[in-house]
């Protein structure tokens, strides 16, 4: 995204911050505002976030930004090999990825936390690049300190999905949606979505950058896939990549249709950023 969309973005989010939160005396009896960013893996979501934290720590502005991914929810590694032993006929519980992958009671517990501005914050870190690509998440954290947090920046590729009805979840599997995935798997997914609620609702405003083109995907985490390896000598291969993306196709066609309309009921709070193939801003709209 261009240093034009970026303000575009920052101009946005300032109308969520109250001017308190920007005086030189201010106090932390605020709890911290919650921006959420949701977009396709590969879209730019964590340039986005680097640049929008690094504008808000800055002067004129100087606060106190927090950055967490949904990614670094995801279950550990031996609860993840649980959960896909417990449900060995659906396919998107087999790695991390779809909702029902992420330790949502961890999850709580971090929000929790942070907006009752606890003294330390120990967020999690995930690392993608052990076990070959399967991931990890790691011991230990980044610790913020919750008193003075202003801003939590939480992103991720299916922050802001709903869950559906279950005879909208049919309707969609009926069309052709899902990917091939039977409909049990999909209800499954769809289930679980549901208890993501407790994070949705926290949300103040949301950022959701929609690919002009669901298949950019795969060329883009083929990207991001390269340039881990090249920098730490671990990840997928090409093949594996494309499996992996595979398993996130279904949640596409599940929730973005309802995420484009709005992810809440009062207007405002959501900015919708459409990119094309080369993550240049295509259509901006408020919802």
């Amino acid at each position: 995204m261009t240093t034009t969309g970026t303000n575009l973005l920052l101009s946005h989010i300032l109308n969520f911050l109250s001017p308190p939160r920007f005086s030189p005396s201010k106090t932390s009896t605020q709890p911290p505002t919650i921006i959420a960013l949701s977009g396709p893996q590969g879209s730019g979501k964590t340039t986005i976030t680097h640049h929008l934290a690094t504008a808000f720590r800055a002067p004129p502005y100087s606060l106190y930004v927090a950055v967490l991914s949904i990614d670094d929810l995801y279950l550990r590694r031996h609860d993840q090999l649980l959960l896909a032993a417990a449900h060995p006929d659906n396919k998107l519980f087999s790695h991390r990825g779809e909702p029902g992958t992420h330790d949502l009671a961890l999850a709580a517990r971090v929000f929790d936390t942070l907006l009752s501005r606890d003294d330390e914050v120990v967020l999690p870190v995930f690392d993608k690049s052990l076990h070959d690509g399967a991931g990890n998440r790691i011991e230990g954290g980044v610790s913020v300190d919750g008193k003075k947090v202003d801003v939590l920046i939480f992103e991720g590729w299916c922050v802001g999905f709903r869950a559906l009805q279950d005879d909208e979840v049919v309707r969609k599997y009926e069309q052709g949606m899902g990917s091939g995935n039977p409909l049990e798997s999909l209800l499954e997914v769809n289930n679980a979505l549901k208890g993501y609620d407790v994070l949705t609702d926290r949300f103040d405003l949301l950022i959701h950058i929609d690919a002009e083109d669901i298949g950019y995907v795969y060329e883009w985490r083929l990207q991001q896939e390269h340039a881990m390896i090249a920098a730490k000598g671990m990840g997928m291969s090409d093949a594996q990549v494309v499996e992996f993306v595979d398993g996130y196709m279904p949640g596409y066609e599940l929730y973005v249709e309802n995420l484009r309309k709005g992810a809440f009921k009062e207007k405002g709070r959501q900015l919708r950023v459409v990119i094309g193939r080369e993550r240049e801003t295509v259509k901006v709209e408020e919802l």
